[in-house]
């Protein structure tokens, strides 16, 4: 195994493949010059998951063996980094090999926190106790919505940054839905239990979303997070976060999404922020501290929605101000901010949100995004998953 690289790219997801392969697609120099570290075996495509959740696709769609994502001409070292040295252009796995580089991209993704919310892990997958937030589980999603007789149907939303800040709403509107086409509508209750202050925080969007919720009977209740699951008992402990109350509902289904957190080797490596992230400049994307090192997507602190679209967005900045600093240019590309939601709101209907780091609206199609379409449905479970195999991870989008 080389021991340096010019440019070393921690995680091998979304972020750190497509930056991989646009930067292999600019110049044959970096050929065997680019090191993608990244344990995993498999590599998945998740926004598919809330599809998979409702039943309107199969997991084995969303996934591909890591090799075969590979790009051609960068060497992927299947390790888990333990550390980082950016004083000494270095990174250590826990393996014990150290690999140095010219230039740094930590594209890590964010992690999931199974026991920031006690008793979910022991729980989750049985009890009608389920997430579409791991392949392992995502099929008992379906399982319990399909299973379901009747009584309270909650779906959580923590107080924390997640992967795809629509996507604990999404399946509570197919689960809605389903309970319609499956009779059993007049019997359920559905309930949003979300830490957030409201469905949605850009203006543009929020209205059709919140006549969604009134027009379907949704109880949403708000600064509500989810502390505890009770699985033997169907009980689901909330914290009010604005009196510090607990509440107690039970449930005959339970949709979690769990709370999310930098990596941990990010949040102690002298990378991170004071919240564990890691700190780059909000437009060109490169660290506050450490020029030859630039960080995009989920494990980054930027002040966006962590999605795979703002990556689609983020990646060619990175590439081009990684050229320009190579080449002792000014870092000139820009990042606004960037990011879609593509908010599933039934079988056959999608409101898609696009919107920049001030919440204006950046709309790509030629009419208003701001209603259900049943185009955009099919927009995102037949193309956006071809885009993404065959364009974004072979760094042409």
């Amino acid at each position: 195994m080389k021991t340096h690289y010019q440019v070393v790219i921690v995680g091998g997801g979304t972020a750190g493949i497509t930056v991989a392969a646009q930067l292999l697609r600019q110049s044959k120099r970096f050929q065997h010059e680019i090191a993608i570290i990244d344990p995993a075996e498999k590599h998945y495509y998740q926004p598919l998951w809330t599809l998979v959740g409702g039943g309107a696709a199969k997991k084995q769609a969303t996934e591909r063996t890591m090799e075969s994502v590979i790009p051609e001409g960068a060497d992927w070292i299947q390790q888990r980094v333990a550390t980082f040295d950016p004083d000494n252009n270095a990174v250590t796995t826990e393996s014990g090999n150290t690999i140095t580089y010219n230039y740094l991209v930590v594209a890590a993704g964010i992690e999931i926190n199974w026991d920031g919310v006690k008793g979910l892990k022991e729980t989750i997958g049985k009890n009608n106790v389920c997430t579409n937030y791991s392949y392992d589980y995502v099929d008992y999603t379906w399982e319990s919505i399909r299973n379901f007789k009747g009584g309270n149907a909650i779906f959580t939303n923590p107080n924390t940054p997640v992967k795809c800040g629509g996507a604990p709403q999404k399946i509570m509107y197919l689960a809605e839905e389903a309970f319609r086409r499956a009779g059993v509508r007049n019997q359920a209750n559905v309930i949003f239990g979300s830490a957030k202050p409201e469905i949605f925080d850009v203006p543009a969007y929020k209205p059709v979303l919140e006549g969604i919720i009134h027009d379907r009977n949704i109880d949403a209740k708000y600064h509500m997070n989810l502390v505890e699951v009770r699985g033997d008992k169907k009980e689901a402990v909330f914290e009010n976060l604005q009196t510090g109350e607990l509440e107690t509902i039970s449930f005959e289904m339970l949709h979690v999404t769990p709370p999310m957190q930098a990596p941990r080797f990010i949040k102690t490596s002298p990378l991170a922020d004071e919240a564990g992230w890691v700190d780059v400049h909000k437009y060109t994307l490169q660290h506050v501290r450490y020029p030859n090192v630039f960080g995009l997507g989920d494990s980054s602190n930027l002040p966006t929605s962590k999605t795979g679209a703002a990556i689609r967005k983020q990646a060619p900045v990175v590439v081009k101000n990684l050229l320009a600093l190579m080449q002792e240019k000014p870092l000139s590309a820009n990042y606004n901010g960037y990011t879609s939601c593509p908010l599933v709101t039934g079988y056959g209907n999608l409101v898609l949100a696009e919107f920049d780091y001030d919440k204006n609206p950046q709309e790509s199609m030629p009419f208003n995004q701001a209603k259900e379409r049943t185009s955009m449905y099919y927009f995102k479970k037949d193309f956006l998953p071809i885009m993404y195999w065959d364009g974004m991870l072979k760094g042409i989008m």
